[in-house]
């Protein structure tokens, strides 16, 4: 099951469970879309692979299945908006 981690990796922006801006990768590294988009220009600076969307969990699930509120913020050379 999917971790839906609380931010983007590169610039810390929130990303609740249901944003549909937010970007994984195969091994769940959680980006906005802005990031992967400029920043990142599609590449996972962890893992080298590209991006999908992230799917949202429906709220009815949330309750049983919550997200994640450990937040992960990794800076990378390719991250030039890190808050």
């Amino acid at each position: 099951m999917l971790d839906l981690r609380p931010n983007c990796e590169c610039c810390n922006r929130d990303l609740p469970p249901d944003a549909t801006d937010a970007m994984i990768c195969t091994f769940e590294c959680t980006f906005c879309r802005d990031c992967v988009d400029t920043s990142l220009q599609g590449r996972c600076p962890n893992c080298g692979g590209g991006f999908s969307p992230r799917p949202i969990r429906p709220a009815s699930m949330l309750a049983r299945f919550p997200a994640s509120t450990k937040r992960v913020l990794k800076p990378h050379a390719d991250c030039t908006k890190v808050a």
